[in-house]
């Protein structure tokens, strides 16, 4: 994939926003943004890094057209700068600058897909609305309603652009990770991933802590999202997870967790003998993912 990436000129020669997008094996042309109107019109992708300058963020989107440019937008922020995104901001997507690869690659691919399914090179497609291309996603930054991007499946909504997400109109009372959790797999439905995968696409490569973190949000997310949906999340035995909201209402008897006696749900307390039992006897000992679990 060919990637034009735009920053502001002090950023010249530091390190690509996000840095994982360095080991992707992309073809990345970095031009600072006073370059964009001599920019390669054959780019697949616009990856604008905004962490050094937020004042990029909501004026690329001009800037790129009126170089008679066609492509789609994403816009890197890093976390302080998540509070300053808007709707209104001429962009397809946000990412943050510690995304890890697995969701870099998600994001480029669907900005992408996006952009040539909707098959108007005028770019008008990002406030129309067209078919997505990949399941559960609005095709672009905003709706024909001029509403924020959002992922819908079924009765959930996920709202990318304020990290808010309610089930049927119930707002979701969920933590940075489980949001980020959360939306990870309703952009991937019916889809297996490894927990390492998962990891990963959610924690990021510079997350050190083992992967038992990702069996504790997963039950975390599943006791938030209640009877109507928990059992979406799928455990496939020796495997991982799949988010399956179509089957939400079923049994899931034949991926129930490894350690949970039958009949009992994860959401609720952890069966004896399981790994997530607490220690019986002895001084409790703390997790080494308890920090990060609490967060």
């Amino acid at each position: 994939m060919r990637i034009l990436h735009i920053c502001p000129a002090a950023a010249r020669t530091a390190p690509l926003a996000p840095q994982s997008l360095e080991y992707l094996g992309h073809q990345v042309e970095r031009i600072t943004a006073e370059e964009i109107p001599g920019a390669d019109g054959s780019a697949d992708v616009a990856v604008v890094d905004a962490c050094l300058d937020l004042s990029l963020a909501p004026r690329v989107g001009t800037v790129i057209a009126a170089a008679g440019l066609s492509l789609p937008i994403i816009v890197v922020l890093s976390e302080g700068g998540l509070a300053t995104a808007s709707a209104k901001w001429d962009v397809t997507d946000i990412i943050l600058s510690s995304a890890g690869p697995a969701e870099v690659e998600a994001r480029l691919r669907v900005a992408r897909d996006r952009f040539r399914a909707a098959g108007d090179p005028a770019g008008a497609a990002r406030s129309r609305g067209a078919a997505p291309a990949t399941p559960g996603l609005l095709p672009s930054g905003r709706n024909e309603h001029g509403e924020p991007m959002v992922v819908v499946t079924g009765a959930l909504r996920i709202d990318e652009t304020s990290f808010t997400a309610d089930l049927g109109g119930r707002p979701l009372d969920l933590t940075y990770r489980e949001f980020s959790l959360l939306k990870f797999f309703a952009m991937h439905p019916e889809r297996v991933f490894t927990r390492d995968e998962i990891l990963l696409g959610v924690w990021g490569d510079d997350y050190y802590g083992g992967t038992r973190t990702v069996d504790v949000h997963v039950r975390r997310l599943r006791a938030k999202l209640g009877k109507d949906l928990e059992n979406a999340i799928h455990t496939v035995r020796n495997v991982g997870y799949r988010f399956s909201p179509d089957t939400a209402g079923e049994d899931d008897d034949e991926e129930s967790d490894p350690g949970s006696s039958a009949g009992s749900s994860d959401a609720g307390s952890p069966a004896a003998g399981s790994s997530d039992a607490a220690p019986t006897t002895g001084t409790p000992s703390r997790h080494p993912d308890s920090e990060e679990i609490s967060a």
